[in-house]
This record gives C-alpha cells, sequence and structure tokens, in this order.
C-alpha cells in the first residue's frame, strides 16, 4: 500500500491575502495549525461547512492551546475575526458553553468567543498592533466544552463585512487559500473507493488482491469507521455463510478479538486495519481526505475531487470505476444517482414492517461514552443547556453505547452537525445531574467522564437505488437469486425513539429502541451493489440498494465487509473485460460467482473474527442470529 501524504511546513497553512485593495489580511484555517494541542479536527460537516474545524472536546476538562505561527504582512494594527458557534444555541438562548479565547504574541484578545449567537458566524475578537514577522498565535479553551473554531481572519480593513456561509463563503476560503489557481494534480487508478469504513477496506483489498491499482479515500485519520476506536461499534454478522462461503474470509485479517461496543481504545485493533491495508501494494490510501465534488461524462464519473481535512490542497482521481462506500452516499448524490433516504409506505414495497404513510425517519446516529472509578470523589461543571434534568428523568447509568441515539426525526445529512451536538448536550447534562445534583448519588461520586465519542455513529441516510431494490419479502420467504452474492445474518434490526425516554422528553428523546426479528441467513442480489443510472458506480456499506425495512438486516459491519469484497472482485471483472457493473451481471455472472465462492482472504489464515464466541456471549445489540 501506498499512502499519499503531502509533506507540508512545521507551521500551519497561513496564507495573506489581500481582499480588500489597500488592506493587509492573513487568512488562517485552524485545523491546518501546526500543534493542536488538546483540540481535535472535526471534519464530519464539511459537506454543509465548506471546511474541518478544530474543536476543544475536552469532556468538561480545558483542553491545551492549539498553537500555529503565522507571518504577520506588515506592522500595523489589526482587526481579529473569529468564525465559530455557540453549539447549544438550538435549545438554549443564554450563552452557551463553548468558551475560548485568542493569544497572539503571548497577549490574549480581549473578547471571550463561541459563547453566544445562534449559527456559525464571525465573532468579533479585538483588536491588537503587530509587527511585521512571525508570530504565535494560539486557541485557548477555557471550559473543555466541545468550542469550536472554523477560521481566524485579521485584517487593518476598517468595518470588513465577511460572509457567514453558502457559496460566498466557500468562494472567498477558495480564494484565501489559493485553490482556485493552484493546478490540480490529477492522480489515475483503476478503482477509486471513497469511503475507509469497513465496506471501503475490503472493497480497495479485494480489487487489488485481482490485480487491480486502487485509490482508497478515507476522511479520518484511522481506518474503520463505525468499527475505529474513535466510534467503537464492534463487527456484527457472521462470515463465511451461505453459497459462497468464500466472502468474509478477509475478515479474519483485521477483526477484532474482543467484542464490544464503547470499551477502550485497544479492543477496536487500528493497527490490525493500518497493516491490513498497508500490505496490499496495490491499494494507495489518501487519509484525511474528503470527497468534495465530482465531474461526470454523461451517466458516467469521470473524476472525483478529494481535499485534505486538515491542509485543503485538493487532488483529483480519474478512473473508469468508483465505489461509493462513504455511508451517506456522497459520491452517487454528487453524480445525480438514484436515491431514496426515510421510510418508505407499506404500499410500497408490501412490507408490514413498513409504516402506513411514507415519512423521513431514519435509524439515528450514536454518541457512545463510559466513566472511570477513581477511587475518591471527583467534581463536574455544572451543565444545563435546555435540556432539563431530574431525579425523576435522568439516566443512572455509568456508560451509554448503541441505545444513546439521536437524530431519528431529523435528516441525517443537512443536519449532521445538530444531531451529533444533542448527543453530546444530553450527555454532558445528564451526568451534570448524577454528579451535582441526584440525592443518592454514591454510584456516581468517584466516577468522571472517561470517553465520550464525537465522531457520529451513524446508521442510516441516503440509500442509493441499484437495478434491484432489496424488500422485506425477500428476507421473510428467502427469495433465490441467481445473482446471490454476500449472505446476510443479522436481524430485522429497525431502530425507533425509545417510548419511555419520548414520555420523558417529548419530541426531545435520545435513546433508541428495537424489535429483533430473526431471519434465515440470506443471500443478497449482486445488483443491489450498482446504480442504476450511474453506469460505472459501484456502492458498498449502508447506502446499497435496499428499503429501509431490508437496511435493518445488512448494515452491520461484517456483512458491509462482505457487499466492499463483491464489489472489488466485480471491478476487476470490469476491467478485464471492459464491462459495465450492469454487464458483469448480464454477461460475466458465473465469473463473478466462481470469484465469490473462492473469497478473496488469504489461503489458510487462521486469524480469529470474533464470530463464534459472540453468539453465546453478547447482550441484546448483537443477539443470536442462527438458532443453535
Amino acid at each position: 500500500m501506498k499512502s499519499l501524504i503531502k509533506n507540508f511546513s512545521s507551521c500551519a497553512l497561513l496564507l495573506a491575502t489581500t481582499i480588500g485593495a489597500s488592506a493587509a489580511n492573513l487568512w488562517i484555517e485552524t485545523e491546518s495549525f501546526a500543534d493542536k494541542g488538546g483540540w481535535v479536527v472535526d471534519q464530519q460537516f464539511m459537506d454543509q461547512m465548506g471546511s474541518s474545524y478544530l474543536m476543544a472536546h475536552g469532556m468538561g476538562v480545558p483542553v491545551s492551546d492549539a498553537v500555529t505561527t503565522v507571518e504577520i504582512p506588515e506592522t500595523a494594527k489589526y482587526t481579529v475575526y473569529v468564525r465559530t458557534f455557540n453549539w447549544t444555541s438550538p435549545w438554549s438562548k443564554g450563552e452557551g458553553p463553548g468558551k475560548f479565547r485568542i493569544k497572539i504574541g503571548g497577549k490574549f484578545l480581549p473578547s471571550t468567543l463561541g459563547a453566544s449567537g445562534n449559527k456559525w458566524e464571525w465573532q468579533r475578537a479585538g483588536e491588537i498592533k503587530l509587527q511585521a514577522g512571525r508570530r504565535d498565535i494560539s486557541l485557548h479553551d477555557l471550559t473543555g466544552f466541545n468550542g469550536r473554531c472554523d477560521v481566524i481572519y485579521l485584517t487593518t480593513e476598517d468595518n470588513v463585512s465577511l460572509p457567514d456561509g453558502g457559496a460566498e463563503l466557500e468562494a472567498l476560503r477558495r480564494s484565501a487559500l489559493g485553490i482556485n489557481n493552484a493546478p490540480t494534480e490529477i492522480m489515475r487508478y483503476d478503482l477509486v473507493v471513497v469511503g475507509g469504513g469497513i465496506a471501503g477496506m475490503c472493497a480497495a483489498v479485494s480489487a487489488a488482491r485481482n490485480g487491480l491499482q486502487v485509490a482508497l479515500v478515507n476522511d479520518r485519520p484511522v481506518l474503520g469507521g463505525n468499527n475505529s476506536s474513535e466510534v467503537r461499534v464492534h463487527l456484527g454478522g457472521h462470515t463465511e455463510l451461505g453459497p459462497n462461503k468464500g466472502l468474509g474470509r478477509m475478515i479474519r485479517e483485521f477483526g477484532h478479538s474482543r467484542s464490544g461496543n464503547a470499551k477502550p481504545a485497544d479492543y477496536y485493533e487500528d493497527e490490525k486495519k493500518d497493516s491490513f491495508i498497508a500490505s496490499e501494494p496495490g491499494v494507495t490510501l489518501y487519509p484525511c481526505y474528503r470527497a468534495i465534488g465530482v465531474e461526470c461524462d454523461g451517466k458516467s464519473i469521470r473524476t472525483v475531487t478529494i481535499r485534505h481535512t486538515e491542509q485543503n490542497t485538493e487532488l483529483v482521481l480519474q478512473a473508469p470505476y468508483f465505489s461509493d462506500c462513504t455511508g451517506d452516499g456522497t459520491i452517487g448524490f454528487l453524480a445525480g444517482a438514484d436515491y431514496a433516504m426515510g421510510r418508505e409506505s407499506r404500499s410500497d414495497y408490501d412490507e408490514p414492517l413498513a409504516p402506513e404513510v411514507a415519512d423521513s425517519m431514519t435509524m439515528g446516529a450514536s454518541i457512545q461514552w463510559y466513566t472511570r472509578d477513581n477511587g475518591k470523589k471527583s467534581s463536574f461543571p455544572e451543565f444545563s443547556y435546555g435540556v432539563d434534568f431530574n431525579d425523576d428523568n435522568c439516566e443512572r447509568v455509568t456508560m451509554g453505547e448503541w441505545k444513546w441515539e439521536t437524530g431519528m426525526n431529523r435528516n441525517q445529512i443537512s443536519e449532521a452537525e445538530t444531531i451529533r451536538d444533542y448527543g453530546l448536550m444530553v450527555i454532558f447534562s445528564n451526568w451534570s445531574h448524577l454528579k451535582n445534583h441526584l440525592k443518592d448519588n454514591g454510584k456516581f461520586r468517584n466516577r468522571d467522564l472517561d470517553w465520550v465519542g464525537y465522531i457520529s455513529g451513524k446508521r442510516e441516510s441516503r440509500r442509493l437505488l441499484g437495478d434491484y431494490i432489496l424488500k422485506q419479502d425477500d428476507i421473510d420467504k428467502n427469495v433465490f437469486h441467481e445473482d446471490a452474492s454476500f449472505t446476510t445474518t443479522w436481524s430485522l434490526d429497525l431502530h425507533f425513539p425509545d417510548p419511555q425516554n419520548s414520555s420523558k422528553f417529548p419530541g426531545q428523546e435520545f435513546k433508541a429502541a428495537t424489535n429483533h426479528i430473526f431471519i434465515h441467513p440470506y443471500s443478497v442480489p449482486y445488483r443491489c451493489l450498482y446504480s442504476r443510472n450511474i453506469d460505472n458506480l459501484f456502492m458498498a456499506g449502508r447506502n446499497i440498494s435496499v428499503t429501509h425495512v431490508a437496511l435493518g438486516t445488512v448494515r452491520v459491519m461484517r456483512t458491509t465487509g462482505m457487499m466492499g469484497e463483491v464489489v472489488g472482485m466485480a471491478a476487476a471483472l470490469c476491467h478485464k473485460h471492459n464491462a459495465s457493473p450492469r454487464q458483469i451481471y448480464q454477461s460475466h455472472l458465473d465469473e463473478l460467482t466462481a470469484m465469490m465462492k473462492a473469497g478473496a482472504g488469504k489461503d489458510g489464515n487462521t486469524l480469529p473474527d470474533n464470530q463464534k464466541f459472540n453468539l453465546a456471549n453478547e447482550l441484546l445489540d448483537t443477539p443470536r442470529m442462527l438458532k443453535e
């Protein structure tokens, strides 16, 4: 595996750009700070924001300063503006918790930032006289409660007006970063896989082991998506079953040896995923790159443009075939692929589990967390911002895993930041009540928050539509398809707002419930893995061609890994025969079936994949799928 990481200066990406005719200006993207201290890069909302940002995710303890060095263009008095967001403002109209300050050349600017307003906006940090030359600039967190900063802008211009968002901000950002004028490097591959979760990893390696040169694009520094140490969901589902028993064996090469959600980071063995990709010479990994645009030629994708989530450089990847493993169906959406989102009506596909009337509800996103026992009394700051907890409605628990789920009644893409932030807010609010106000809090007195995720564990958003749409009837009746591919074993597991939680927090629920309806292992048609109207687009993961109901059984990660494995094989056949994904079904299905039966896993691999003892030892969130 070749990992493409550009070499950057030890300083941040610093750009002095003249926006006014006679002004000196400095535009600083905070995600490019050289020393991020305790601040984290949050790239999840680039589709709406246009950029990553830095966030002070300290779980109530102020994080260490993020620091970088800037080149002051000329000696002058500068006004400093910061683009930030009072993140609790959707629920509380008062001062927010995400407070921070700016320090330049060792001097604090007067304003406290991030605690006012009700949207992403520019806030005035103050004025400062600066000498031309190199100066340190710092983000100084005051609370540890997820203050966030997108851009710092220094200008000598009076009464500057800066756009708060939309196309104007994007144009200004691109101009400031020099992206519009920079030559764009084009990299060419046989297959481009976008999304470095389990589906994308398996798609890339499967294709490479079948002779292709593959680009794998991942917008985080770690691989594995929901199975990474950033989200901490274990691998669900079973492999090496059904007519194509070779599928899924490759997951043994990186699968975890200990199970469970919301466990310490080492449970998720990120290094095994790194090694799995690094050992493949045919895979070039693009870590910390997010796909932001596509160029199409008729009904085919020609190129995908990717942007570095910290340095904001852009590259163009060109290939005859693409696989959308983003979860959100981002590549398909940008290319104009047909898709569905929300719940179909019962009559649409004659699904008994579907609602009578179609709606926009989806399964939600989880922010997991756990605490530790310090052996002595500890404190936690007061935190209450629009959702009131008391002794009757609080959750008297020391950890929260998949059931802590938000956003089922919101748009999982356009409102993704609000969904994530609500997940954080209820965790901090509930814990504050347990620590500070619960009458009998002996269980919590000595405990501190040890880990709270800030990357959302999503379950559902766009589903790209293929030549076949898997539905409940296929599962219930075990319908045979000649293009049977991967086998799904998970129950029909459709999350919905927990009624008890909804009664306590009407319209603001933050917990989910589910009914596990056991199934007979079922092999899903290959036709669910390519777009019906974009000729060279595959998809693998939770964005494949299924109804909302059918998604309940295919969405777990061992299953999505097998999807990726099939896509890699099919892409290799497309390359061999100069064919489209659809033509593999029409003319080369026997060849694909033979490959699926053999699998792309390494021969003789006996590494444990943990799926056997899960049957006996795991709890409700990983139920027994196969009756013994």
